[in-house]
Order: structure tokens, then C-alpha cells, then sequence
């Protein structure tokens, strides 16, 4: 079974303004698994259809890729194994993977998507993908832990009723989030938080 209030509070969240008037979210997760294991379950495509979403193209610098049912991009920087910089479903939307080796058998992953504030809205806009991303990390933890079973109908899994009570968890986060970063109005996170329940967790609302 697996332990969803552990994985909630393994990731560390933070949402930015950047200095050139950008909004980043901004997560980190540490895993057991080396350095070189982690980025390869990131970046080979067999690999990552077990736990993400099949993903299609030529993941070198460089390169095009396309997640199926969902973004495509571009690779900008791919420097083995630490560090992955793409666009993800436009060229001003960046999504950036950063390996940090802790020990020979444990990797800090942090994950920043930026995109421009005119985009965002606000700091409210992390509401919009990071629970998203939390997804994500926890289908990463999950399968480097061998607890994903080949042939698993990820989307099926991303809908179940637990899987959203965690995506609940993860909104009430990332509010909290953006809270302490100051980068949005009470309004802005109301409305936005609104928007993320029923992209994250419609069977509960």
C-alpha cells in the first residue's frame, strides 16, 4: 500500500518571482537510488513510459521530443547525469532538472518550471502545474523503488480516488507555498486553488 502522506512530505516546494518577471515553481526530492540510475529512469524512453507518459523523439541536446497526450519541446542543455534543461510546450515555458549526488546510493532531484508572469498571472499560477509535477516525483519514487509493475495503466492510477486525495494534499501545498512567497493576491490563490481541485481532483469535488 502505498504511503501517500510520506510522499507528500518528502518534497520540498517553493514558488519564485524571478528577476526577469518570470514565476517558477520550484520542488526537490531526494531518492535511494544512485545518481546515474535516476537519470537514466529520466531520460530513456523505455524507462520513462513505466512511470511518467511515453515520451517519443531524440532526447540529446539539441533535440525535439513529444510526451504523448501532452507537451512537446525542445532540449537545450542534456549534460549526463546532472543536468536536463528543456522547454516543455513552449519555447518561454522551461522546465529544468538538476541531479545532486548525495552518496553513492542517493540523488537529490530538484525540478524548476519557469514561465513568463504574463503567462502565470501570478505566483498563484503554480497552482497550475505543480501538483502536476508532484505527480510526477512521486510516479519516479515509486518506480526507482520497483513498486511499479510493468504494463501499469498510469493513467488509470493517476485517476484513482487515492491518487487524487494526494493531489488534494498537494494544492493545500503548493497554496501554502505561495503564501510564504508573497507573489500573489488572497484572491489570485482563492481563485487559483478553485482551478487546481477541479484539474486535480474532480471526483472529489
Amino acid at each position: 500500500m502505498i504511503d501517500f502522506a510520506e510522499h507528500l512530505k518528502s518534497v520540498h516546494r517553493a514558488v519564485r518571482a524571478g528577476a526577469d518577471d518570470t514565476v517558477g515553481v520550484v520542488l526537490r526530492r531526494t531518492y535511494d537510488a544512485a545518481a546515474a540510475d535516476v537519470w537514466d529512469a529520466l531520460t530513456d524512453p523505455d524507462r520513462l513510459r513505466r512511470w511518467f507518459m511515453p515520451v517519443s523523439g531524440d532526447l540529446r541536446e539539441g533535440g525535439s521530443f513529444q510526451v504523448e497526450g501532452n507537451a512537446s519541446g525542445e532540449v537545450l542543455t542534456c549534460a549526463p547525469p546532472e543536468l536536463l534543461r528543456v522547454t516543455y510546450g513552449g519555447e518561454t515555458s522551461i522546465v529544468e532538472l538538476r541531479l545532486s549526488p548525495e552518496s553513492d546510493e542517493r540523488t537529490t532531484v530538484e525540478l524548476e518550471h519557469t514561465v513568463p508572469r504574463a503567462i502565470a498571472g501570478s505566483g498563484a499560477g503554480a497552482l497550475y502545474v505543480g501538483p502536476g509535477w508532484d505527480g510526477a516525483l512521486l510516479g519516479l519514487a515509486l518506480f526507482l523503488a520497483g513498486d511499479v509493475e510493468e504494463g501499469t495503466d498510469l493513467v488509470a492510477a493517476a485517476n484513482a480516488p487515492e491518487t487524487q486525495e494526494f493531489n488534494l494534499g498537494c494544492i493545500d501545498a503548493w497554496a501554502t507555498a505561495v503564501e510564504e512567497s508573497g507573489t500573489a493576491t488572497a484572491e489570485e490563490l482563492r481563485a487559483a486553488v478553485e482551478v487546481a481541485k477541479a484539474q486535480y481532483a474532480p471526483g472529489l469535488i
